[in-house]
């Protein structure tokens, strides 16, 4: 797993190498390329069932995974913090997995990057958003 997390790191720099390299003939390349990390892993339960989105060219799954965190107050009571995480799947043969296997209330590992945007709602406010965009899914038994 470790070497594919390598392979994984590795292969976005050599395409940003090779297209430096490419660009140096019309444009000044760089003059240092530097190596960055964007990186996310969570382990939750989803929050409702996958749903298919984008077009016909274009397709896209997203669904919800909530984490939370436990913490004690000074007084000793405790208490927990959920969060919600949007994971969008690109990936043609990841996408279809998600959408016959993931359900609603399954707990989910997901690892991917996280991507920020804007969206403009029904009002016309501008809304900024966060999302994961997931590279893999472990899928855990469900409890029957």
């Amino acid at each position: 797993m470790f070497s594919q997390s390598v392979r994984s790191l590795i292969s976005p720099l050599r395409t940003t190498l090779t297209q430096a390299a490419r660009c140096s003939s019309r444009e000044a390349a760089p003059t240092r390329i530097e190596k960055t990390v964007n990186s996310v892993t969570i382990l939750g339960r989803v929050g409702a069932d996958p749903q298919l989105r984008g077009s016909v060219e274009h397709p896209v799954v997203m669904f919800s995974v909530a984490t939370h965190a436990n913490y004690r107050y000074e007084n000793g009571d405790w208490a927990q913090r959920t969060e919600w995480h949007r994971v969008v799947v690109f990936k043609p043969n990841l996408r279809d997995t998600v959408m016959e296997h993931l359900k609603k209330g399954q707990r989910t590992m997901v690892q991917g990057k996280i991507t920020y945007g804007e969206i403009t709602d029904q009002q016309g406010n501008q809304k900024t958003t966060t999302s994961i965009i997931a590279d893999d899914i472990i899928f855990f038994r469900t409890d029957s």
